[in-house]
């Protein structure tokens, strides 16, 4: 297991960057799906909250894994609503997690090559660009819905270093999601961190199967870390 106290970051090329609970604050995305959404499903389909709620849970988690968990494409067929114009609504919530520009510089200025790698939708990914100024602060940004598989899948990182030519043995992938970085492990990416707290109006997650940090804080990109 690869923790932050023994990152050698001499060893390390490339920093792919999950962007959702990683870069940016997961709160808006739960408070969207979790909050919003029912209640504004509820109002366009004149049903009971509650019962909104309810079936919208169950029927998003039917998806969990794929794709289509992510597609807004998906959704608004499914749910018969303008996904997109519904997050748009509650985009003031759309926030960089602590620290992450000064991360983001300290790689820049390390020569480090950073990439967001994302499962974001791209009117999702459009949306958050415009709000924040990721785009200005990292190398390139790919979206999975280009490859047609989620990043959970571990055939997506093939589809990926064609486009991106990383070498695994020298890369770093910061996630909060650890299906993902379990999928990047068994690709053979050697540097795999977790995010413990990904939303931060939840508590940090005790977190086993790999290295993990709360805050970008604890990452000092440049420096040689082990002793």
């Amino acid at each position: 297991m690869i923790v932050p106290a023994t990152l050698d970051w001499s060893n390390i090329d490339t920093v792919l960057l999950d962007m959702d609970g990683t870069l940016l604050d997961l709160h808006f995305d739960s408070y969207f799906w979790l909050e919003h959404l029912p209640t504004r499903y509820a109002d366009i389909h004149q049903m009971d909250a509650q019962a909104a709620r309810d079936w919208l849970h169950t029927r998003i988690m039917q998806e969990q894994g794929t794709l289509n968990w992510y597609c807004l494409d998906y959704w608004s067929r499914e749910l018969n609503v303008d996904i997109v114009a519904l997050k748009k609504e509650v985009a003031d919530r759309i926030a960089f997690r602590p620290h992450v520009q000064d991360f983001l510089q300290k790689v820049r200025e390390a020569s480090l090559r950073a990439v967001i790698v994302t499962n974001a939708h791209r009117g999702s990914l459009s949306l958050k660009l415009d709000k924040t100024d990721l785009a200005d602060r990292v190398d390139a940004i790919v979206c999975s819905h280009d490859f047609g598989l989620p990043k959970e899948d571990p055939a997506f990182w093939a589809k990926l270093q064609k486009v991106e030519p990383f070498n695994p043995q020298r890369t770093l992938l910061i996630d909060d999601s650890l299906s993902v970085l379990a999928s990047a492990q068994a690709y053979g990416i050697r540097y795999l961190l977790a995010i413990s707290q990904p939303d931060s109006q939840n508590p940090a997650r005790e977190i086993d199967e790999f290295g993990a940090v709360e805050h970008f804080n604890e990452l000092e990109p440049g420096g040689l870390k082990d002793d």
